[in-house]
């Protein structure tokens, strides 16, 4: 019989010393990236209703959620999303804001999806949203922050695969379809699963230079020239303006040569329902999921009783260490430190000078074992102490570096 007690549930970890450093310092450097181009941090709670992201709003299915009850029976979550609670605060806690409204975030969340974490269902994302604005410069601004968050974890080998819900709603409307039928086609897409979308199409007797684009949308990725490769005469007002839209996005990208990092991909139409726009997914090698995603979510607020546009993505920070895992890359930003031990008599000494390294940010720690200068000294050296110090009974020291 195992013995539940000293085991983590599936899906979930423990974090230990030297990854806990490495996570924490990549949460540092996505902090300042976020802070420096004024997105401002909130913290939203890890527990919510079930109904802000399920119930009638339907925003995340509620088989991906962990649910329970609260003292009164009512049905709460864990957070399976950080956008959603943003929408939440949007329409609720700064509705008198001045717009647009830049927020950002880190915290873990909790879900059965695999695009979110992978195989792990505890996992933490770091995000902006931009509240307020709906221009092609404010869906740039934020694919921009999305390469600069990768940049600054030490990834350098990814691609940002850029798409438009908009451009396959239009498709849909100039099919006639019905909703439903638009969502089994938009499943079939997401899935690459041509033969599922062309059984649509032939049922439903969709034109033929339309059918053509639509079963084409799965291979419509690649350079920017993929748009220019459409005819725009087939595909309708709305379909034209979201080409529109990516195609100024990405002329923007290509001012700050950024470009290199992005990529066209026509057949990307998200799991989650809330997008309405571009919508865009990041990818290294190593790990085989996403690690970054986002998008236009124009009707998301609204949902929350506020009509206000809205833009932004999250990345996966157990993702990314991951691939930096994978792809050998260091996480630099602290100090081995310094180990200091005394002789008898010395011990005043030891203290105040670790104090003093310490008021200087040097990380410094004191002999508590006291098992002699050999022991000491061993002890350092196994635990990846930079500098050894030992202070005198007459006041000086010995300094050694390990």
């Amino acid at each position: 019989m195992k013995r539940w007690n000293i085991y983590t549930p599936e899906g979930v970890q423990d974090i230990l010393f030297d990854s806990c450093r490495q996570k924490r310092i990549l949460e540092g450097k996505l902090r300042d990236i976020f802070r420096l181009n004024g997105y401002r941090e909130i913290e939203t709670p890890t527990i919510e209703f079930y109904d802000t992201f399920g119930g009638e709003r339907g925003l995340i299915k509620q088989e991906s959620m962990y649910k329970f009850c609260d003292s009164k029976g009512r049905l709460l979550v864990l957070r399976p999303d950080l956008t959603v609670p943003v929408a939440r605060i949007a329409a609720t806690k700064l509705k008198d804001d001045i717009l647009p409204i830049k927020c950002s975030y880190i915290g873990n969340t909790f879900s059965f999806d695999e695009i979110g974490g992978g195989k792990q269902n505890e996992f933490t994302q770091a995000g902006c949203e931009l509240l307020g604005a709906n221009t092609p410069e404010a869906d740039a601004e934020v694919v921009i922050m999305a390469i600069e968050s990768i940049l600054a974890t030490g990834l350098e080998n990814f691609k940002i695969d850029i798409g438009q819900v908009g451009f396959f709603k239009g498709l849909m409307e100039e099919s006639g379809l019905t909703e439903e039928q638009m969502e089994e086609v938009r499943e079939f897409i997401d899935e690459k699963n041509l033969v599922g979308v062309e059984h649509v199409m032939d049922k439903h007797r969709v034109r033929g230079s339309l059918k053509k684009i639509i079963l084409d949308l799965p291979k419509l990725f690649g350079s920017k020239e993929i748009i220019q490769s459409i005819d725009y005469r087939d595909i309708g007002d709305t379909a034209t303006k979201a080409l529109q839209n990516i195609k100024t996005v990405f002329e923007i990208l290509e001012e700050q040569n950024l470009d290199k990092y992005v990529s066209v991909d026509l057949g990307m139409v998200q799991s989650l329902n809330y997008y309405t726009g571009i919508v865009f997914r990041g990818y290294t090698y190593g790990v085989g999921f996403p690690i970054l995603s986002g998008g236009r979510y124009d009707g998301l607020v609204s949902k929350f009783g506020r009509d206000c546009e809205a833009t932004g993505f999250s990345l996966g920070i157990n993702m990314v260490m991951m691939a930096l895992e994978r792809q050998r890359i260091a996480i630099n930003g602290e100090e081995k430190g310094v180990f200091i031990s005394y002789h008898e008599n010395a011990r005043k000494l030891a203290s105040n000078y670790r104090r003093e390294l310490i008021s200087k940010g040097i990380s410094a720690e004191l002999d508590i074992m006291q098992k002699g200068l050999e022991e000491a000294k061993k002890y350092a050296s196994q635990k990846g102490f930079l500098k050894f110090i030992c202070f005198n009974k007459d006041g000086s020291k010995e300094e050694e570096m390990l």
